[in-house]
C-alpha cells in the first residue's frame, strides 16, 4: 500500500476509553464514591458522561445532590475506589502497534488527558508506554476539556499549527476542545460516550475498534 503524505504533524490522543480500557471500572468508581458520601447513585450514562472532565468538575456534575462542603471527601473516595482497580486496567489490544507505526512515521505523539499528572505518570509507568509519547498535559495543570489551552499549549510547545494537529478521543469534550482549538479530530466509539453524539462536532471519522483507527490513521494522517 502507498502511503500518502503525511497529512498532522502532531496526534494527541486521549487516554480513558481511547488507549485504555478504563471507562466501566471509572464509571463504577464514580457511582461508589457518590453513594459513600450520602449522595443519589447516578445512572450509568450520568457516571460516564464526566469522563474526560478535569475531576473535580466531573464529580460536581455526577453528584448533584452532594454539597461542595463535601467535593474533598468525594474525591479521596472516588481515588480510594480506583486504587483498588487501577492494576485491573490495560491498554486495549491494538495500541501498542499503532503507535509504533505512527513513530515511524515521524508524527509528535502527545497526551491530552482529564486525568492527574500523578494519575497519568502511573499510567504510563504501568503499561511500560514511557518514552512512547513526546509530550502530555492533564487537566491538573492546565485548564481542563473542552476548554482548549491543552491542545493550544502542546502545539505552541511543537511549533505546530492548528491545521497540522489531530485530536483522539472517546468523548464529546475531546471533539469539542479540538473544535474549539481550530483542530481535526478523530471520535472512537468504543468509550464512553455514545457515537450517535459526535456528529455536530465534525469528526474526520469515527473509528469503531483500534484496529480500524490504525488502518485510517496510516491512510489519512
Amino acid at each position: 500500500m502507498t502511503l500518502r503524505p503525511r497529512q498532522f504533524d502532531l496526534i494527541a490522543f486521549d487516554w480513558d476509553g481511547t488507549l485504555f480500557d478504563s471507562t466501566q471500572i471509572i464509571t463504577r468508581c464514580i457511582q461508589l464514591a457518590v453513594v459513600d458520601v450520602g449522595g443519589a447513585k447516578p445512572s450509568d450514562e450520568a457516571a460516564s458522561y464526566v469522563i474526560g472532565m478535569a475531576l473535580m468538575p466531573a464529580l460536581a456534575h455526577a453528584a448533584p445532590d452532594v454539597p461542595e462542603a463535601k467535593y474533598p471527601l468525594l474525591n479521596e473516595r472516588y481515588r480510594h475506589h480506583y486504587v483498588q482497580h487501577k492494576d485491573d486496567i490495560a491498554l486495549f489490544d491494538g495500541v501498542l502497534p499503532m503507535l509504533d507505526a505512527l513513530r515511524a512515521r515521524h508524527h509528535w505523539l502527545t497526551v491530552a488527558t482529564g486525568k492527574s499528572r500523578r494519575g497519568l505518570n502511573e499510567a504510563l509507568h504501568s503499561s511500560e508506554l514511557k518514552g512512547v509519547f513526546d509530550g502530555s498535559r492533564t487537566a491538573d495543570e492546565t485548564a481542563g476539556k473542552p476548554h482548549p489551552r491543552m491542545l493550544h499549549e502542546l502545539m505552541r510547545e511543537f511549533g505546530v499549527e492548528p491545521e497540522r494537529t489531530l485530536m483522539i478521543g472517546d468523548t464529546t469534550h475531546d471533539l469539542q476542545m479540538a473544535l474549539n482549538a481550530g483542530c481535526a479530530s478523530v471520535g472512537v466509539s468504543y468509550g464512553a460516550h455514545a457515537h450517535d453524539q459526535f456528529e455536530p462536532l465534525k469528526p474526520r471519522y469515527v473509528a469503531h475498534s483500534v484496529g480500524a483507527l490504525h488502518d485510517w490513521l496510516l491512510t489519512h494522517a
